[in-house]
């Protein structure tokens, strides 16, 4: 019988790691991709496996096509694709609109929207029952940044995230009767190292006291709602998309 695959774009590190352990733990054999952080991707594995459970690491950028294929085609060698976490995205340094470059916006594009899209039309080229599959489930991970904008911060991330909102509303009502639900995670501040790419540490750690809930989210929370969301558990959920964020996606 072939094995049952899912794939988390963006598992070496943060929420797309927790996913990975997580959704490991249910049986699937997880597919995860990773760009520059080689040995991290590899410690996931093995923690993966050493707790008994089953997962491959690819190099893959979801910002081309061509790495989008690559991992689909990895997923075919392996079994049959059943799940699919849209997780891989990047932000850039904090700065104003007038501040951005059209290289800083095509790459913000260009992994956090396209990169999506491109993973998900081939997750359901596999999955969808009109094309001979068993159905299955998308998450897509955005962002509590869509619904606040991030002024003066990330308006362009807000606004790729803002996208996938959109597109995860309209690919769940494509695909709701070819037995494929497609949901997003949320989250608000959480305590992971994205925070460091976007030249800002700290950020986590000092917000957290203004926070409704008076902390951080950690990446096992997320990962949480994003293996509920997957299961059967939700099977009659499609096209919603949950908060994680402690209260913060709901301030003004």
């Amino acid at each position: 019988m072939a094995e049952d695959v899912v794939v988390v774009t963006g598992g070496s590190r943060g929420i797309g790691a927790a996913a990975a352990r997580r959704l490991a733990s249910t049986g699937a054999t997880v597919l995860l991709t990773y760009v520059s952080s080689a040995g991290r991707a590899d410690e996931v594995v093995a923690e993966i496996v050493g707790q008994g459970g089953k997962a491959v690491a690819l190099r893959a950028d979801v910002g081309t096509e061509d790495d989008c294929l690559r991992i689909f085609a990895e997923a075919d060698r392996i079994g049959r694709l059943r799940g699919l976490v849209n997780n891989a995205g990047v932000v850039d340094l904090a700065c104003r609109v007038t501040d951005m470059s059209f290289e800083r916006l095509r790459r913000i594009f260009d992994i956090n929207v396209l990169g999506s899209i491109v993973c998900a039309r081939e997750a359901v080229r596999r999955m969808s029952t009109a094309h001979g599959g068993d159905g299955g489930s998308i998450v897509n991970l955005s962002s509590a940044s869509a619904k606040l904008g991030s002024p003066d911060q990330y308006v362009d991330y807000a606004a790729a995230k803002g996208a996938i909102d959109t597109f995860t509303v309209g690919l769940a009502k494509e695909v709701a009767g070819e037995g494929i639900r497609v949901n997003a995670v949320r989250p608000g501040i959480i305590d992971t190292e994205i925070h460091s790419s976007g030249g800002d540490p700290d950020r986590a750690a000092r917000m957290a006291a203004d926070l409704p809930m008076r902390r951080a989210g950690t990446a096992e929370e997320c990962a949480e709602a994003i293996a509920w969301l997957m299961s059967d558990a939700a099977s009659y959920t499609t096209g919603a998309i949950l908060d994680v964020s402690g209260g913060r996606s709901i301030l003004p």
